[in-house]
């Protein structure tokens, strides 16, 4: 097994600085997911990492060998590095096992080593191997460029937006087949992707990349539950940002008083709740509660997206509530809110 270890890394395009003394240690058998909006520099980063482009400062270490500084480029090939493209990139002229083995010695191809073990380890028949490439599923193309990524038995695996072009239910199942995969070897292995569920699902920790900066680097639950800043919080899934006061570690807004995930001074705050935390129940059966109105249910099937208008005295405040499929209200409907669990607070800063 391999550490990724990334010190001061820089990289600029002309006039265009994209990344800025980017850190990150990816340790030995781990999995740590690069999350960032498009321009943030997270393909950059893993062109970087591969030695596809050279960087301006800063040094990248992998295992014991450091393969960027700034007096060396280690080329590509000699990094010992598998990679994932975001279309796979399998050959069309070759088979499934010929392809998995494509970057193996002579000797290997022509032994086709460990393909049916490989087809096995990514959730593949062994009867694949002798397939074309373009008669399999969208995912199932993907699992194969996993496959021929660990043929060599890389120290370090590298993702490219793997999942993107697939359809939702692909999706998940071909990224739960990867990540059961890379940990059934022991891989290290760095994720680079815009999408939040999947960031959060596969990354043993998660970098969040904005503007060429590692804002945040956290387990997925505390990037979620206690994300950096309210920009953060609202680019990580949904958030309520509602202002509000910290009195003797009790935030109060316009849902009353709540507790605090972790201490903040006392003061005036912005308090971040995310929209599964806020319970609905039918008005005329509570007898306490905020009061709120219905203004329009986006429904998904397992759960809906409800928004709410709080009104509070002239003031309408925009909620937004997340509920499962099956008990959603309608529009018009007056509802009830309640909090549960605590809630985050940022200090709001001063207006100059």
């Amino acid at each position: 097994m391999t550490e990724l270890v990334i010190t001061g890394l820089s990289k600029s395009f002309g006039p265009n600085t994209v990344l800025r003394g980017v850190d990150l240690n990816v340790a030995s058998g781990s999995l740590v997911a690069i999350l960032g909006p498009s321009g943030s520099g997270k393909t950059t980063l893993l062109r970087l990492v591969c030695g596809f482009e050279r960087a301006d400062g800063g040094t990248i270490r992998i295992g014991d060998d450091i393969v960027s500084d700034r007096n060396r480029h280690v080329a590509p090939e000699q990094r010992h590095i598998g990679y994932v493209a975001q279309e796979g990139g399998l050959f069309p002229h070759l088979s499934v096992a010929d392809n998995i083995v494509f970057g193996l010695p002579r000797s290997q191809r022509k032994a086709r080593h460990r393909v049916a073990e490989l087809l096995e380890l990514v959730g593949l028949p062994a009867s694949y191997a002798d397939r074309a490439p373009q008669t399999l599923s969208g995912g199932e193309q993907q699992r194969v460029s996993v496959a021929r990524a660990l043929a060599p038995a890389p120290g370090l695996v590298l993702l490219d937006e793997p999942f993107s072009s697939l359809d939702a239910g692909l999706r998940a199942e071909t990224r739960q087949a990867v990540a059961s995969a890379l940990a059934a070897v022991g891989a290290t292995a760095l994720l680079v992707t815009h999408d939040q569920p999947e960031a959060l699902s596969m990354g043993h920790r998660v970098a969040v990349l904005w503007g060429g900066r590692l804002v945040q680097i956290a387990s997925p639950e505390t990037l979620y539950r206690l994300p950096a800043d309210p920009a953060l919080a609202q680019f990580v899934g949904e958030a309520v940002l509602l202002p509000g006061t910290v009195r003797a570690g009790i935030a109060t807004c316009s849902l009353g008083e709540l507790a605090l995930a972790a201490p903040v001074a006392d003061g005036p705050v912005d308090v971040l709740l995310r929209p599964e935390q806020i319970r609905l129940t039918a008005a005329y059966n509570a007898a306490t509660g905020i009061r709120a109105r219905v203004r329009e249910v986006n429904y998904y099937g397992h759960d809906a997206s409800v928004n709410l208008t709080l009104n509070e005295g002239n003031v309408a405040t925009p909620i937004i509530a997340r509920v499962p499929g099956y008990d959603s209200p309608h529009p018009g409907d007056a509802v009830t809110l309640s909090v549960e669990g605590a809630v985050f607070a940022y200090p709001r800063r001063p207006v100059h």
